[in-house]
């Protein structure tokens, strides 16, 4: 049994970091499913992310205009930047934590963006011949670490679900976030796009595709017990020139 299902947000506004100006743009999701007729009780999501300008232009690989003095890093896709997860899933107590690093080098956060369950612990090496002082002002997790020099690593543990938005503050163009959940349905999309989200409790989901600039893009889907549910989501991040 195949059902294609289609939805379509014709309007999304887009925050453009430091400033005021809101863009609208469409963002796509393409749902199927394939019912495979096992014997089971829970199914699995796979499915691909494409990220794109409205033009279909390439994007810049940072998020935000940099203002840094040393060489930049190395480019690295948009698709790293997003999240894709499950919005509707239930609190797992059990959900096992997860260790996590976020590197300081090239005066940039690499990688920008990682997920991890509550209660997990991200740490952060400095590779730079200069110090750094990560911090939050998030409200599910404020902290600084204070200033330390290359070959340090400083880390935090991350207790509540939420975005964290982290920063240097010593140079003002670092910026990272750690996405916190309090389940195990999500994942960040390999280089080509694809995901995949294994062991999903037969039933009716809302998935979400995150991306810092646009936010959640959404669908509802259905998961069919031993099947596959397979989406296509189309992101449009404007890409600042």
């Amino acid at each position: 049994m195949r059902v294609q299902i289609r939805s379509r947000v014709t309007e999304l506004f887009l925050a453009v970091h430091f400033r005021a100006a809101l863009t609208l743009a469409a963002a796509v999701a393409v749902v199927s499913v394939e019912q495979v007729g096992q014997a089971a009780t829970t199914g699995r999501i796979a499915g691909i992310v494409h990220v794109s300008t409205r033009s279909g232009a390439p994007l810049r690989p940072g998020a935000y205009p940099s203002r840094r003095v040393t060489k930049a890093a190395g480019e690295t896709s948009e698709i790293s930047n997003v999240v894709v997860f499950i919005a509707d899933a239930p609190r797992d107590a059990t959900v096992p934590v997860m260790r996590a690093s976020i590197a300081q080098r090239d005066e940039s956060f690499v990688p920008r963006v990682v997920a991890v369950t509550r209660n997990s612990t991200v740490e952060f090496p400095n590779f730079d011949p200069f110090f750094h002082d990560v911090f939050s002002l998030s409200r599910n997790a404020t902290f600084d670490l204070g200033r330390y020099p290359k070959g340090q690593t400083r880390e935090r543990r991350f207790t509540q679900p939420g975005i964290v938005k982290v920063f240097c503050n010593i140079h003002s163009d670092m910026s990272a976030i750690v996405m916190v959940f309090d389940h195990r349905y999500f994942a960040i999309p390999t280089a080509d796009g694809t995901f995949e989200l294994d062991s999903l409790p037969a039933g009716t989901w809302r998935l979400n595709a995150w991306h810092e600039r646009i936010g959640s893009t959404s669908t509802s889907l259905q998961v069919v017990a031993g099947g596959t549910t397979r989406v296509e989501f189309t992101l449009p991040v404007v890409d600042e020139r």
